[in-house]
């Protein structure tokens, strides 16, 4: 009797897709015909006309792909419906051909489509080049180093608030391997209150000035909402502009990074630090936070900064709840497909005591874990407290997604 193994095959890409076909002798144009057919990807898009949902599924269905609507659509019973569509990159490329010739602006959405899996497929991967830094981070993940210059930050208020202690910070951040200082004057913890500018300034000037001159190489992010701020952290040396609000507070803010050509950290936020865990809800979390996103990437480009520059953050415990956070990190790769670098800050924070119960200063395995949840689905700079232990799990999980079949 014949003993057969029938085995799950986990395909994200068609690369996947064509070395496992090499592996077994496929013919080499067999290999070019089926590799885009064994790859799937899944969109949801709306809120659609019930006529335009209906087309959309016919077109889907048309070309051999999948498609799930609201009941009431067949119909229009239902004014209104998202929808959920499956098929392959050959598929949706057919699919997007046909949406083009339809009316409700449907040549929209195939656009958008289109630019998706397009960023999903790149092969130039994601270029940051900054001071000493010349790497892809879809290959190589970057740490950044937090250091708060601050009496109240939830973790490590009041310790390094005098310049030499923050020198001497800076220096065991960079020993443990961090790739970019993140210097922040003002707290973002939930209920934080704010700084006046001139004591923000104050506080991060002298620190960033003494470290550019350390550390000639070293990128140095500026965390602050404030335009001034970010000025002055610029001329000061700074390269990167760190907004919790991702320039949605500070109008200026846009324009001070398009004039100096800065990197930008775009960070989502439901509301305010003063208020933002006050019953924060969502009717749909990453529809509204891909939304947010795209009104600050457009904020950012119509200023003049270069698309290359932007780097996108889900804002974790910024305006959501444990179950917030926790989707986030499990479906973080939906945030992919704007193919630009996504930076995740998880560290110490307290919906990790909510699980665990541990306390700030007892966090550091957990913290580790959402690193490498975090890297595993598509995060690519890491800020965090815990510079050498965050250093293994960044060379371990990037090993292992860099590994070929």
């Amino acid at each position: 009797m014949r003993n057969y193994h029938v085995r799950l095959l986990d395909l994200h890409t068609t690369k996947d897709a064509v070395s496992l076909m090499q592996q077994i002798g496929s013919d080499v144009h067999g290999v070019a015909l089926m590799k885009n057919k064994l790859v799937h990807f899944n969109f949801r898009i709306g809120p659609l006309p019930a006529a335009a949902a209906n087309i959309i599924k016919q077109e889907m269905l048309s070309v051999g792909g999948e498609a799930a609507v609201t009941r009431g659509v067949i119909n229009c019973s239902a004014e209104n419906s998202d929808a959920i569509l499956s098929a392959t990159r050959k598929q949706f490329r057919k699919f997007c051909q046909k949406l083009r010739a339809q009316p409700f602006s449907l040549s929209q959405i195939a656009d958008k489509i289109e630019t998706t899996l397009k960023n999903r497929e790149k092969k130039s991967g994601l270029p940051f080049k900054c001071r000493g830094l010349d790497v892809d981070l879809k290959k190589t993940s970057l740490i950044m180093g937090i250091l708060n210059i601050t009496p109240d930050s939830f973790s490590d208020g009041d310790k390094f608030l005098t310049l030499d202690n923050a020198r001497r910070q800076a220096e065991i951040l960079v020993s443990e391997g961090a790739d970019i200082i993140d210097i922040g004057g003002e707290s973002t913890r939930p209920g934080a209150a704010k700084v006046p500018l001139d004591e923000e300034l104050a506080r991060v000037i002298p620190v960033i000035k003494a470290l550019r001159k350390e550390y000639s190489y070293l990128p140095l992010s500026i965390d602050t909402y404030k335009s001034r701020v970010a000025a002055a952290a610029m001329a000061a040396g700074a390269d990167l502009i760190n907004d919790i609000s991702g320039f949605n507070f500070d109008p200026e803010m846009a324009r001070v990074a398009a004039e100096t050509d800065a990197y930008c950290s775009l960070m989502h936020i439901q509301g305010t630090p003063e208020a933002m865990q006050k019953e924060p809800r969502y009717d749909d979390l990453f529809a509204e936070i891909s939304a947010y996103f795209e009104k600050s990437i457009t904020i950012a480009e119509a200023a003049g900064v270069n698309r290359e520059k932007i780097i996108l953050d889900p804002g974790i415990g910024f305006g959501k709840t444990l179950e917030h956070n926790l989707l986030l990190l499990k479906h973080l790769a939906e945030f992919t497909g704007f193919g630009l670098p996504l930076l995740l800050g998880t560290s110490r924070k307290s919906f990790i005591s909510k699980l665990t119960g541990a306390e700030i200063s007892d966090r550091l395995p957990a913290s580790l874990a959402t690193v490498a949840q975090g890297l595993t689905n598509g995060a690519n700079i890491i800020r965090v407290h815990d510079v050498a232990a965050t250093r293994q799990v960044v060379t371990v999980i990037d090993a292992i997604n860099n590994a070929q079949r």
